[in-house]
């Protein structure tokens, strides 16, 4: 038998004047919000005037001029929440849009710009109300203690504060249990990768263009077991990407724009999950891993603007989903193989191969070329009687390097239960139209590319849905 609102509400209300009653009689209300191990301080006394003072019970103060007391708020949990934001409102130093100006007053639901309400789960919505949201996305707040702020709202589930001038440190969540988005992005955070960060309920990490250097730990991709997107893009993350990338739910990751060295771990092909990765624009070296062809819901592949070397794996055959493969300016050679170019034919892929180092082009290659199709680019590269390559002195130059990639024509879909990528024709369907492909529709997402992934690299605002 569920418990009647009736007793819930009377619950709320004596664990409300509990609080109060067991506190220091006092007009004032003091939070602190300096140190990370501080937390709420609240002295408060609800039980009328001292004796010295003089009463007027027929002459209640205004909101605005009263002490706040529980009956005031919807919840304790809006009671306790209200000392936290007036204590985090002091800490702003800089708010040119003058959302502060509306946090005022007891109403916090309906009032409070950037606040957002509802009941965490087990509670209802008229004695268990809570601030569950926050969206300061895009309002240019400045302030050093957004960090204590966030952890202080114990009921939180979303912190979104892209676009803003947040310093600081990233807030505890161990006693935020229905914490699960955090954005960050677009601030003035710097540092090594901040391990608070890492709290188990996550499914949204955002900490794209701040100042983070140094390493990404493991735990990144061991310890959130449901994480959907991670954004460590714009930042200046260095040194090798960790082995167990592959091992993380995650279905967008963004690494663009760093200092990653080292080769793409071929963990990567246990990322089941993995519909759109970034890896465009560090300084990554080695092989491009086979174990890519793995990923069945691949869509977006961007490793372009490294040191890639080698040839190109015939293992991407099988990325029937793909849409965008990404691999410019890098230096990989051999042979394009044709068995992506007739994906390029016949289905939905954008290839990018520009500013490389083949050599070589199939049938189906050579009539896209011809056809002027634009969704395959081989611009820059060494191809006899194509157009636009590089000079004879640039190929000759790459052509004497010693080369450590072996060539491999694995193809883990070529089984009895999948299809021959091979056996697909040039002449067996018509070409697809060229055009770059938008998922939902660049309208709804505001975005020149639909991709979610593509989104994250203007630092605006990423679309959750």
């Amino acid at each position: 038998m569920g418990t009647s609102p009736l007793i819930l509400t009377s619950f709320l209300l004596i664990h409300c004047l509990t609080l109060s009653s067991l506190l220091p009689t006092s007009s004032s209300i003091q939070i602190s919000l300096g140190g990370k191990g501080t937390g709420i301080s609240i002295g408060i006394g609800i039980g009328g005037p001292s004796p010295s003072s003089p009463s007027s019970p027929s002459s209640p103060s205004s909101p605005s001029s009263s002490t706040p007391k529980p009956s005031d708020f919807p919840s304790c949990f809006l009671y306790k929440s209200y000392f936290v934001i007036q204590e985090f409102k002091k800490t702003i130093t800089c708010d040119p849009q003058g959302i502060t100006k509306t946090w005022n007053g007891f109403n916090i639901c309906g009032q409070y710009c950037g606040f957002y309400c509802e009941a965490p789960p087990g509670y209802d919505n008229k004695t268990g109300l809570a601030v569950a949201s926050v969206d300061f996305n895009g309002n240019a707040l400045t302030s050093e203690k957004f960090g204590v702020f966030v952890q202080n709202l114990t009921e939180l589930a979303l912190f979104h504060a892209n676009s803003n001038n947040f310093s600081g440190y990233v807030p505890f969540l161990d006693k935020n249990p229905y914490f699960y988005e955090l954005d960050l992005s677009n601030n003035k955070l710097t540092g090594s990768f901040p391990p608070n960060a890492i709290q188990r309920n996550l499914t949204f990490l955002d900490l794209r263009f701040n100042t983070y250097n140094g390493c990404v730990p493991p735990a990144v991709f061991s310890n959130l077991p449901f994480a959907i997107a991670i954004f460590l893009n714009n930042n200046m993350f260095s040194g090798d990407l960790p082995s167990n990338l592959g091992y993380s739910p995650v279905q967008y990751l963004s690494l663009a724009n760093n200092l990653f060295t080292g080769p793409i771990p071929s963990s990567i092909g246990h990322a089941k999950n993995l519909t759109e990765v970034l890896f465009l624009n560090n300084t990554l070296s080695g092989c491009l891993p086979n174990e890519v062809g793995l990923l069945k819901k691949l869509v977006v592949f961007d490793a372009s603007l490294n040191y890639i070397t080698g040839p190109l794996p015939y293992s991407y055959c099988c990325l029937k989903n793909l849409e965008q493969l990404v691999l410019a300016h890098n230096l990989l050679y051999g042979e394009v193989p044709e068995v992506l170019c007739k994906l390029v034919y016949t289905g939905k892929l954008n290839l990018s191969l520009s500013y490389n180092y083949f050599t070589s082009l199939g049938p189906t290659c050579w009539t896209l070329i011809k056809q002027g199709n634009k969704r395959l680019d081989v611009r820059k590269n060494c191809i006899p009687w194509v157009p636009d390559q590089r000079s004879s002195e640039e190929c000759w130059w790459f052509a004497k390097k010693p080369k450590t990639c072996p060539w491999s024509s694995y193809t883990p879909c070529w089984g009895a239960s999948s299809e021959n990528t091979d056996s697909v024709s040039a002449s067996d369907s018509e070409p697809v139209e060229a055009k770059m492909p938008v998922k939902g529709g660049s309208s709804r997402l505001g975005r020149k590319s639909g991709y979610r992934t593509y989104g994250a690299l203007d630092g605006s605002p990423v679309p959750r849905n």
